[in-house]
């Protein structure tokens, strides 16, 4: 509790959102879980209720937006200025996105966002939050993947966005949260192509334009499925001893991996300053230097998330 009582700090030094300077930074976060204590009736969100067995009180769902708001305040204080773009992965519905972005600590940044409504049994989309004096949003929908018709289960939709940016051009945005890889199973790898296929025909709609694709592929850079995107994106993801010292963005059974990436088309490439940074502050990790987690299993925890968040930065000019 401490950690985060000394983190409300951050905020006496982040100004609200200023003027375009040129500078732009975009962060995408799987956030795990982030519900809301109401049921959906039409979700199976029981585990996330004050009456379940993880006992998902008021108490700990605003404890969370207000840690979720204090990571992206230490970004701002870092870069001078609040991300120009946030995509969010596992976030239940409109209700948490309103309380995350006008009712927690992160108002003062003045986001607004879109996300999806995707068939997802247990309810978690993806969303983007932007600044709209950087980021004139002109269009936004969901690209959903046939899941059903391939007997799998219902997954998350792909967000797309479009946005003006300060150089009259339109910045295109997709983000994803493609099927988890539980047990690497073959039918998991067969649901994860699926939804990449559906991603490269969104991707190559968009050929020659300035495009940015953030999400939890739930697959590594070695997967194949990367080579389905790479040509014509490139990844930002950081290599060598960039990559050993970053570790990973996920720990599972002691194993790093980096399940979460950030790439762009050639046309946006002149706007990126290097490569993408994983976002490690000792605050949000635990004793063991590991994410630290809302929950293990059904143990609450405390902490932000058992994914550390990514970022790029540059200049629009």
């Amino acid at each position: 509790m401490m950690r985060f009582l000394l983190l409300g700090l951050l905020f006496c030094m982040v100004l609200p959102a200023r003027a375009w300077r040129g500078e732009w930074s975009c962060l995408f976060w799987n956030v795990e879980n982030l519900f809301d204590c109401h049921h959906d009736t039409l979700k199976n969100d029981y585990e996330f209720l004050p009456d379940s067995e993880r006992g998902w009180s008021p108490w700990r769902y605003w404890r969370k937006l207000d840690a979720l708001s204090r990571v992206l305040a230490a970004v701002a204080d870092d870069e001078g200025d609040w991300p120009m773009l946030v995509g969010l992965a596992e976030v239940e519905n409109d209700s948490v996105m309103r309380d995350l972005s006008r009712r927690s600590p992160l108002r003062a940044a003045g986001y607004q966002y879109v996300l999806t409504n995707s068939p997802d049994e247990r309810g978690v989309d993806v969303a983007l939050l932007y600044q709209p004096e950087r980021f004139r949003l002109l269009e936004w929908h969901a690209v959903g993947i046939p899941s059903r018709e391939y007997g799998f289960r219902p997954t998350r939709d792909i967000l797309y966005a479009a946005g003006l940016v300060a150089t009259g051009d339109t910045l295109h945005v997709l983000v994803v949260h493609l099927p988890s890889r539980a047990g690497n199973r073959r039918g998991n790898n067969a649901h994860r192509r699926l939804a990449v296929e559906r991603l490269r025909q969104a991707v190559d709609s968009l050929a020659g334009k300035p495009l940015l694709v953030m999400g939890d592929f739930n697959s590594e850079a070695s997967d194949r499925i990367f080579r389905l995107l790479c040509p014509p994106l490139t990844s930002l993801m950081p290599r060598g001893r960039a990559m050993r010292r970053a570790r990973g963005t996920y720990v599972f059974q002691g194993r790093w991996s980096f399940l979460d990436h950030i790439l762009c088309s050639e046309a946006l490439l002149p706007w990126v300053d290097g490569r993408a940074e994983v976002v490690a502050y000792p605050f949000i990790l635990d004793d063991k230097r590991r994410p630290w987690r809302t929950f293990l299993g059904p143990v609450y925890r405390g902490g932000y998330s058992d994914h550390l968040p990514i970022r790029v930065r540059g200049e629009m000019d």
